[in-house]
């Protein structure tokens, strides 16, 4: 069976962009592939979290986690500072990899003008880690978003360079995963292209009722069409996008009517949305509720699988040392 590899970054709760674009491929995949899912606490060290913002995240997005369907028994759920082995093959990886061409990686340029007075050392390896947690249980298919594109041609760039360094076909070329033929791109309520936990633009599948209600009420649109059949701005589009994401398509096509002949009022427009992500999401926030009361059970979980990729772990990095000439 094929194994899989993906991770979340404890920065927050996760987002409807999270859900959409990563862990519904994760509750897919679980049944047909050989799944290893980590919670990416070393990456969130690139923004100097607090330890106390550490533990309790990382058991957050455990509990969300399973909240969204990940399930233990089919799939391996771990923390990835519980894996020792990923920082030892990414300390090989960090020896062929070069500065120039992690300088030019889109997101290490993106979080260098976010956070100027922090541009660490661990940004700029950023893909060569991400690279490690892929390789490390030599996946053949990573479900990520259309915006680790990038990074995931850096691991593939990773495997392609150790193979040809030590003239062997050890590790495999991981490919992008999506089971659309397209990434999944959630758009942010601001009017911005992309839901993201820095933008603050975000609806968490925490959020209440009321929450989500005041969200998607303030969310960006224009003064309306005035031309029947116009194409939408991006913001409207944005707002159509969820609408086809949550609604029926009843609902999608009711407002696209009302669009279409310049008689649509987005007041009316979000109430809608509001309500259908409400309905959607919250038997998800009721799960979170109930998993995230129960530590012991969050503990067990993350032992468990701890033990299991450290396991696939340890026979990847004995092979490469023996590879290198660690013997």
């Amino acid at each position: 069976m094929e194994k899989v590899v993906s991770g979340i970054r404890p920065t927050g709760n996760l987002h409807l962009g999270n859900y959409f674009g990563a862990v519904t491929s994760f509750v897919r995949m679980q049944d047909d592939y050989d799944c290893y899912f980590f919670i990416a606490d070393w990456h969130s060290l690139t923004t100097h979290p607090k330890p106390d913002n550490i533990q309790q995240s990382t058991y957050t997005i455990l509990a969300e986690y399973l909240a969204c369907g990940i399930d233990p028994e089919k799939s391996v759920i771990y923390m990835q500072s519980d894996v020792k082995e990923v920082l030892e093959l990414y300390l090989y990886l960090n020896m062929n990899a070069y500065l120039g061409e992690l300088e030019r990686v889109t997101t290490f340029k993106e979080k260098a003008r976010k956070q100027p007075d922090n541009v660490n050392a661990g940004l700029l390896t950023y893909p060569t880690l991400m690279a490690a947690d892929i390789l490390i249980h030599r996946a053949l298919k990573v479900p990520v978003g259309k915006d680790q594109e990038q990074n995931m041609e850096m691991a593939r760039k990773c495997a392609r360079r150790f193979n040809n360094i030590y003239g062997l076909d050890f590790f495999p070329e991981p490919q992008s995963f999506h089971f659309s033929e397209k990434a999944i791109k959630i758009p942010g309520l601001d009017g911005s292209g992309k839901m993201g936990k820095s933008e603050g633009n975000c609806i968490y599948l925490k959020d209440d009722a009321k929450t989500i209600q005041k969200k998607v009420m303030k969310a960006v649109t224009d003064s309306g069409p005035t031309v029947p059949c116009s194409p939408k701005p991006e913001v409207i589009e944005n707002l159509f996008t969820f609408l086809n994401i949550v609604s029926t398509p009843d609902t999608v096509q009711y407002f696209e009517d009302k669009w279409n002949d310049c008689s649509i009022r987005y007041g009316d427009l979000k109430k809608q949305l509001a309500a259908d992500i409400v309905a959607y999401t919250e038997p998800i926030r009721q799960r979170i509720e109930q998993f995230s009361a129960d530590r012991d059970l969050l503990r067990s979980v993350a032992r468990r699988g701890a033990e299991m990729a450290t396991e696939s772990a340890q026979k990847t990095l004995s092979e490469v040392r023996h590879i290198i000439g660690f013997r």
